[in-house]
């Protein structure tokens, strides 16, 4: 039994549904607000990543404490940056959608040389499409998507503070002074030399003055490790032997390679790794590189006690720590 199929029929396209905006001014006039208050969003996070950026430092801390200054300064530069591109996005994305010409168009496949003719009624088009989005007598948006901008393509510019002025003496230098206290890192507390056996190894960091705060920066240069040997197992010189105290040795934690932290420690061997690219250091003879692309033992720490019997810094260290840079002598 078979039965007839009706054939088949063009449907077209269903009738067009004109926006809200497209027929009552007064939501057109609501729509543009909206697109121009996005806009303006997205300037206030642009001015709050450049203050975030050049203001935000250690003195926020009296505010957020529960951040801290150093994580307050890195969440308002994200979150300004953040707000300055999203709410642009989300401007001209409200602006296409409520105010931009609602034409539906159909466009025919052809080769992929259009005729001279064509082409040039294509650029008509898109000058009147440019005409039509009304960006010329909507001077409200035009204004505020101007601001946004302008301010948003500051940012880039503002990093590239970051390659500049050059560092001058701030890498030569640490925290550590002359009678400057070995504390405990965490902890803070002054070490003796009973507190460490033989074999022990422990991070210190310089005790801090009444009304200091630490800050990143210099902690990622502070850092010291103690590890007590016995005094005949060092192979050092006189004066190097006179840096150390009761087998005590003090070596800056961080490596001469690439900067990364020193914090394996083999008892059997006496040996410093860095597990960053297998950088190995004889601490008997003070921090002597053995294997890996050191090229520097680590830096020592001249130590000794104070009048309470806490270990203390003799005096700074002698050389830069860290990595070598191009500034550097050595």
């Amino acid at each position: 039994m078979s039965r007839e199929v009706a054939p088949l029929s063009d449907p077209g396209l269903p009738d067009h549904v004109h926006r809200k905006a497209d027929t009552d001014p007064i939501a057109e006039k609501k729509a543009e607000r909206q697109v121009a208050l996005f806009f303006a969003f997205s300037a206030l996070g642009t001015i709050l990543f450049i203050y975030s950026y050049l203001f935000i430092h250690h003195d926020l801390f009296i505010f957020i404490p529960i951040l801290g200054s150093t994580n307050a300064h890195q969440l308002f530069l994200g979150l300004g940056l953040t707000c300055s591109l999203l709410f642009i996005g989300m401007g001209a994305v409200h602006w296409a959608k409520y105010l931009m010409p609602d034409n539906e168009v159909i466009a025919h496949r052809h080769e992929f040389r259009s005729p001279e003719n064509e082409r040039a009624d294509f650029i008509a088009t898109v000058k009147e499409g440019a005409a039509a989005s009304g960006l010329g007598r909507r001077s409200i948006i035009k204004r505020s998507l101007a601001l946004s901008m302008g301010l948003v393509g500051l940012s880039p510019l503002l990093l590239l503070r970051d390659l500049g002025p050059l560092p001058e003496k701030q890498l030569e230098t640490t925290s550590w002074k002359t009678g400057t206290r070995l504390v405990t890192d965490p902890g803070n507390r002054p070490i003796k030399p009973a507190d460490l056996e033989v074999g022990a190894v422990a991070q210190v960091l310089p005790e801090l003055v009444e009304g200091q705060e630490r800050i990143l920066n210099n902690i990622g240069k502070d850092a010291v490790l103690l590890i007590r040997l016995r005094p005949e197992e060092f192979q050092l010189s006189p004066e190097r032997l006179s840096w150390t105290h009761e087998g005590i040795i003090a070596f800056s934690k961080i490596c001469s390679h690439m900067g990364c932290a020193v914090a394996l420690y083999e008892q059997q061997t006496k040996h410093l790794l860095c597990p960053c690219h297998q950088s190995t250091f004889d601490v008997p003879r003070a921090a002597k590189v053995i294997f890996g692309p050191a090229a520097r033992p680590l830096p020592q720490l001249a130590i000794t006690l104070d009048s309470e019997g806490y270990l203390i810094a003799k005096q700074p260290f002698t050389e830069p720590v860290g990595p070598s840079f191009w500034e550097r002598s050595s």
